[in-house]
């Protein structure tokens, strides 16, 4: 059985984005990649944030959400660690974090994050941003 694609109404495809997901929650992070495998995005996932630097080496996402509390290796050791990587460079990094207090958004954004979501993140905003224009964007 396969599920339908979102289309845009002029009919064109919508793009595939290469996402990796690094969350200890386990649930959390495998109902994340389900809905966005669901929506046509190839998802690699990982645990903690040393299996998520070594995963991104392997996969080159175009897209990290990125959990901050985490053990062994916090997100923002990992983003920092993420940023070092030969050809991440433009890679987009998503705080996806229980904490969106203004000390955690300074934080973030002073790690090399480029967003900051606050759990439980709304899909649509989600969606907006991998399937947005990014040449619009700014770096």
């Amino acid at each position: 059985m396969t599920l339908p694609q979102l289309v845009p109404m002029d009919g064109t495809a919508l793009p595939s984005r290469r996402i990796l997901l690094i969350d200890d929650n386990d649930d959390a992070r495998d109902l994340m990649g389900m809905v966005l495998e669901l929506h046509g995005h190839r998802v690699a996932m990982a645990s903690n944030g040393a299996a998520g630097v070594e995963q991104a080496r392997a996969f080159m996402p175009e897209v990290v959400f990125l959990d901050l509390g985490m053990p062994v290796m916090d997100g923002y050791e990992t983003a920092c660690a993420l940023r070092r990587i030969p050809g991440l460079e433009r890679t987009w990094i998503v705080a996806l974090s229980g904490w969106g207090d203004q000390a955690t958004l300074t934080r973030t954004q002073q790690a090399g994050f480029d967003y900051h979501l606050t759990k439980p993140a709304d899909f649509q905003i989600i969606d907006n941003f991998l399937y947005g224009d990014w040449t619009r964007l700014r770096r």
